[in-house]
């Protein structure tokens, strides 16, 4: 297999050409450091709004981890929503699984406004059990849909014949609503629309640091009314916040296109987008092209503090896979490669206005498309108005100093991987709060 990320593959065709980078100072109304799916959900939202909007990424527009990813527009990213109605009350859940539900509504409204060509397709989730505590957990899932009056289809083991080809799972649910794309092209596609309606954009230009109302850049900077900062892999050198985020790392393969026959055996019923039970967990989906989208890790590797590379981790992912689907013993994967994705301790994101400087607003560890898509969307309306919006409730929710079962002190006795590992874990399967502190 090729070190190599099948989503700048897909790019060959696109018709958008890098922007040059910032050589110059220049002013705006609002700069936005980062143009991920926060940042562009962000330039969006202000472009719509008529602000005069620059946008700066170090990469190209998607190209770190949004353009790695595998491309899940679910709700679900980390966190299951029978983890956040444990830990919230029924009131709590529905207020935060609204988040990414109004992520994907916004990136799906934006293709269809736009046309953007980014292989949307639409694929139900399916969250199978491994074993018979996973099937445990899939039933508190499905209870969970149920009493918050969500869809879903919940199958026992003899059932899932009808939509997996594999005779192992225990026990599924599945539920509607979800999607899958191309993240890298959407990117791109938002950046054809936002350089029409002319917002600045200016790639390969890294921020080294915020003095007050500027953003500094290696060779210029912006000077602008209010700044959001949603870019990820911060460095506490340029804002102390990055000591609220860390990385988990996981791998992505690509395989030549499936027949019929074997998209038949792997799903029976329509295609959908999959992933197991276990802590570490495998999960797949097709793309248009019928090509199988595989992806995973290893606890020695998922948080790592240094990216690690080999192919060594991705291939134990394909052999664990195809043991559950023999029929696909003989299919070629082409391309692996490997993406670290930022999250904070309990694996919801960071939010927030700095105290010290409120112009400036930090949207960190957005775990999953659809909430970064939110927060971005959200930390603009907020910025241009405020007082006009409705939903200052998530400021709550997504403050840096919410409850974590272990502070950021202890990293110097344990390290950073051990706090932000047992946090997780503690956030997923543990942790009960009460309704966000005002």
């Amino acid at each position: 297999m090729l070190l190599q990320n099948w989503w700048y593959t897909t790019l060959l065709s696109s018709r958008n050409p890098i922007q040059p980078p910032l050589t110059s100072d220049i002013t705006a109304d609002i700069v936005i450091v980062g143009a991920g799916m926060a940042g562009l959900s962000a330039a969006l939202r202000l472009s719509d709004m008529g602000s005069r909007v620059v946008l700066i990424d170090r990469n190209i527009c998607g190209g770190s981890t949004t353009g790695k990813s595998a491309g899940f527009l679910t709700p679900d990213s980390e966190l299951e929503l029978s983890q956040i109605l444990r830990r919230f009350g029924q009131q709590g859940a529905h207020e935060l699984w609204q988040v990414p539900e109004n992520g994907i509504a916004l990136i799906r409204d934006t293709v269809a406004a736009h046309g953007i060509e980014c292989d949307l397709l639409t694929q139900d989730s399916l969250f199978l059990a491994n074993d018979p505590s996973g099937a445990k957990d899939v039933h508190e899932e499905a209870e969970a849909r149920r009493r918050l009056a969500y869809p879903l289809i919940e199958y026992g083991a003899a059932d899932l014949a009808k939509v997996i080809g594999a005779p192992t799972y225990k026990g599924a649910v599945r539920y509607p609503g979800c999607f899958g794309i191309d993240a890298l092209r959407y990117s791109q596609g938002v950046k054809r629309v936002l350089l029409e309606r002319g917002v600045r954009i200016f790639e390969s230009t890294e921020a080294h640091a915020i003095d007050g109302h500027r953003v500094r850049t290696h060779g210029g900077s912006v000077i602008a009314d209010k700044i959001i900062v949603c870019a990820d892999k911060l460095t506490t050198a340029f804002s102390p916040y990055a000591e609220n985020v860390f990385h988990a790392e996981t791998f992505l393969t690509i395989s030549e296109p499936l027949t019929d026959k074997e998209v038949a055996g792997l799903f029976p019923g329509d295609p959908l987008q999959c992933w197991d039970t276990d802590l570490v967990y495998s999960y797949w989906r097709l793309t248009g092209d019928q090509r199988l989208l595989l992806g995973g890790g290893s606890m020695l590797t998922t948080y790592a503090r240094n990216a690690v590379t080999s192919p060594r981790v991705a291939e134990r992912v394909i052999r664990k896979f195809l043991g559950k689907f023999p029929a696909l013993a003989k299919v070629e994967f082409l391309q692996y490669w490997p993406g670290l994705i930022d999250m904070t301790r309990d694996l919801f994101p960071t939010v927030l206005r700095d105290p010290d400087a409120p112009w400036v607003q930090f949207v960190l560890g957005c775990v999953g498309l659809p909430w970064a898509a939110f927060c971005g969307d959200f930390a603009a309306r907020h910025a241009r108005s405020t007082e006009t919006q409705q939903d200052h409730l998530y400021y709550r929710y997504f403050r840096p100093d919410r409850p974590f079962f272990m502070p950021l002190w202890s990293e110097k006795i344990l390290s950073k991987p051990i706090v932000f590992s047992l946090n997780n874990v503690w956030a997923k399967y543990y942790q009960r709060d009460n309704k966000p502190a005002a």
